[in-house]
Formats: C-alpha cells, sequence, structure tokens
C-alpha cells in the first residue's frame, strides 16, 4: 500500500499524493483493472475512500484513492479550493498516472467516487473515454446540492444570492491575504439542520473519522464556480458507460442518484439501494460499506473484464 506523488499534468503545477493498494499475491509482471476513488468533499483519502480502495483491492483490483488539487497531502495553494472543474480533472490526472504504470491495463480502467467524489467522477466519465466503468456511493453532484438544497426543493433562481457572495468574496480575496470560507459539513453540532447532517459533523470533526488534513470547509470565492456547475452535464449524449449507482434508502441525497440514473445515456445503469442507510452511513458503517462492496466488486470485475 505506498504512498505516491506525481505530478498533475493540468497546467497548475500540481503534485497530487495518493495511495495505491494492490491485490493479494499481486505480481508487477502481470496487467491488472484499476479503479479510481474519489473522496467527498471536504475529506480526504485517509477517510472513506481509502476504506472503499482497501476492500475494493482485496477482490483483484488496483485501486487508487489520491487528495484532490489544493487539499490533503497534494499541493496548490490557496488551501481548500473546491473548484469543480478542477476537481473533475484531477480524476482525468490519476488515470494520466495509472496510464504509466506497466502493471495497469490501460483497457480496464473505472472510476468511482463517494459523495461530490461520485459526481466528479461521472463528470470525468462523460469527459474521459478512458473511464470504461462507472461507481458511485451517496451520490452528490455539488453544484446541484448547493443550489436546491440537500433535498432538492429550492429552485436554480433562488440560489443567485450565493453567486453574489461568492463574488464579493472574491474581490474581498484580491485584497486580503485571509480568504473568507464556507462550511462543506456542519462545523458545529449546533449547525446541523437535521440527524442525517449531525452524522456528517460527526464524521468529521469527532473521533469517528475526523482527521488533520480535512477542516471541512472550502473557499467561499468557489461559489461562482459551484453554483452553475452541474456533474452531469451532458450526460443524456456522452455517459454511454456502465454505472453502478449505490444510495441508501433513508439517504437525503438519493435524488442527485436518481438523477444520474434517469439521464445518463448508457443502456447498462443500475441504482442499488441500501435498506435502512442515509447518506453519511455509506461512509464507515460496516455492514452499509460492505453491502455496497458487494455490489460494486462483481460490477468492476465485469465490466472491466
Amino acid at each position: 500500500m505506498p504512498n505516491v506523488t506525481f505530478k498533475n499534468l493540468n497546467g497548475q503545477g500540481i503534485t497530487l499524493a495518493a495511495v495505491i493498494n494492490f491485490p493479494s499475491g499481486f505480481d508487477e509482471s502481470k496487467k491488472y483493472p484499476a479503479v479510481v476513488v474519489s473522496h467527498p468533499g471536504g475529506g480526504v483519502k485517509e477517510q472513506t475512500a481509502g476504506l472503499y480502495t482497501r476492500k475494493l483491492a482485496e477482490h483483484g483490483l488496483i485501486t487508487i484513492a489520491f487528495d484532490r488539487s489544493y487539499q490533503g497531502e497534494s499541493t496548490g495553494e490557496p488551501r481548500q479550493l473546491e473548484n469543480p472543474y478542477i476537481s473533475t480533472e484531477d480524476v482525468s490526472a490519476v488515470i494520466d498516472y495509472l496510464t504509466t504504470l506497466p502493471y495497469v491495463d490501460q483497457d480496464r480502467i473505472g472510476a468511482m467516487g463517494i459523495c461530490a467524489g461520485a459526481g466528479y467522477s461521472a463528470n470525468a466519465a462523460i469527459n474521459d473515454r478512458r473511464i470504461k466503468a462507472l461507481g458511485m456511493v451517496s451520490a452528490v453532484n455539488i453544484g446541484q446540492m448547493f443550489r436546491n438544497g440537500w433535498d432538492g426543493s429550492v429552485k436554480d433562481a433562488d440560489a443567485l444570492p450565493y453567486l453574489e457572495a461568492g463574488s464579493t468574496a472574491r474581490t474581498a480575496d484580491a485584497s486580503s491575504n485571509d480568504m473568507a470560507t464556507i462550511p462543506l459539513a456542519p462545523l458545529k453540532e449546533e449547525d446541523a439542520p437535521n440527524a442525517e447532517l449531525r452524522g456528517a459533523w460527526e464524521y468529521y470533526h469527532t473521533p469517528r473519522c475526523e482527521h488533520p488534513n480535512a477542516p471541512g470547509y472550502t473557499l467561499a470565492r468557489n461559489l461562482t464556480q459551484i453554483i452553475t456547475y452541474d456533474a452531469y452535464n451532458k450526460a443524456e449524449a456522452f455517459l454511454t458507460q456502465p454505472i453502478l449507482a449505490v444510495a441508501g434508502s433513508n439517504a437525503g441525497s438519493k435524488w442527485m442518484s436518481d438523477d444520474l440514473i434517469a439521464r445518463a445515456a448508457s443502456k447498462d445503469k443500475v441504482l442499488h439501494v441500501v435498506d435502512g442507510a442515509d447518506h453519511m452511513d455509506l461512509y464507515d458503517v460496516l455492514k452499509h460499506v460492505d453491502e455496497a462492496v458487494s455490489k460494486l466488486v462483481p460490477f468492476f470485475q465485469i465490466k472491466l473484464r
């Protein structure tokens, strides 16, 4: 399970940090299928993304979890930038790296992610034909979530104040070294609007899964990029790869998995609903994670055959 770093070739001068997991009995002289796993918004590779990569690698897959540009152990300034377009390109940058490894079969690369990482993986699959299969866990289209709300009840036009706030923040940033931030999950328990999002606070800010590289916020300036972003843009035309989306029956975010499944051009697309699970349960509650993995493993084994 080596830690690796490599240059992101997308022109920002970034070095990405990642962890590769090899299957049991790994033989460097052979060719293996590989899966890139993208972490949630506000997360890092050591949390749920790392958990899924370890579990998938137990079943004959090379897996890689990485920190997005400006986050975790990857480089880039300003820190905690969450530009969704760069986050999407990061997935392809990791694939660039995988194609240089002699033991990775370039024709058998898949992508998956959790939460916003699933949305970025979907957007990458729309853009990048090297991705042969797409897995999603508790998928969030970060643009939809920010403009339409956790449950999808807010109209697009009503998110205009967020664009105003992001624009104002960018002006302030231009003359200050202290950039304004916004939370990606509740930073305090009392900030959580419901029990499900209390789970997000607990995950990121208690011993449940807190990590020093995951402060749980991004920059207010990113609102000008996030609000108008659609992770599923042109899925109706270009997202033709096999898709497996896993979502909890009690997840307030499930509508974003439903939307992707409805919109994707793919003729091979499945939504697996984990009964009794909410959004956060699929991050690290082992019985629910194991159910998700029990579907993801055969999906990737078959589609990357």
